[in-house]
């Protein structure tokens, strides 16, 4: 194990946080053992939490050796960099090639994620969908960058998991619950084939499916969500 790669680790989460998912799967394919910890985020949170992250009281938080780092995309790039040794090496050697996957991932969350959720607090399903429209249009702009990334093999990251691959990974959860829910398929076989192949191909891998939430219980999670902003509204 090299670098500063040893001692203890905890995970504070919330088991339905696509950025929690994010760091679970960046440690399930490192190989990484540690600790978690189920925070209450609509209740009371931990004292834990709120000395760990104190700027934004969120999850996830990544507690190694006693220092916390926060954030999802700060954290996965922590874990590659402290475990070099362990496990495959999720973001690229190639300087230009670790730029652009960082790029791509600020894509995500900045232009797909964020459009993803102002459509879900659409109040009926053709509001959703016409709130839908950035979301496809990142989608169609992220199927190219997937067919530059992954160079014609089956990941972001090549011939196994990257980086990206565990930024986007993080959403796969709720792209089945949508589906399951709503019949909505976010990617399809007609707009955007290379990332509904990639979230076939990422879901059955024995790393994601070690730490995947289920999506029965997603789906009853989003109705109860629902059903809070309605009556919060009211």
């Amino acid at each position: 194990m090299a670098g500063r790669g040893d001692g203890e680790l905890k995970l504070l989460g919330m088991w339905a946080s696509p950025f929690v998912l994010r760091v679970k799967l960046a440690l399930s394919f490192k190989g990484l053992s540690y600790a978690y910890v189920e925070e209450d985020l609509f209740g009371s949170k931990s004292e834990l939490l709120l000395k760990s992250n104190p700027v934004h009281n969120k999850v996830p938080v990544l507690i190694h050796n006693g220092k916390p780092v926060c954030e999802s995309q700060i954290i996965v790039q922590y874990i590659d960099e402290v475990y070099t040794g362990t496990g495959p090496s999720l973001l690229p050697a190639d300087p230009y090639e670790r730029a652009m996957a960082r790029f791509w991932a600020t894509f995500i969350d900045d232009k797909l994620l964020a459009s993803w959720v102002q459509a879900s607090r659409g109040k009926t399903m053709e509001e959703k969908m016409e709130r839908l429209k950035p979301t496809f249009a990142a989608i169609e702009t992220l199927e190219a960058a997937f067919g530059e990334c992954s160079k014609g093999k089956p990941f972001f990251g090549g011939d196994s998991v990257g980086y990206l691959d565990v930024m986007l990974g993080g959403l796969v959860a709720w792209v089945h619950a949508s589906r399951a829910r709503h019949g909505l398929e976010l990617f399809d076989a007609s707009r955007s084939p290379l990332l509904n192949a990639w979230v076939e191909r990422f879901s059955v891998l024995d790393e994601t499916r070690a730490v995947l939430p289920d999506i029965d219980r997603l789906v009853e999670y989003a109705k109860m969500r629902e059903a809070q902003a309605v009556g919060d509204a009211n």
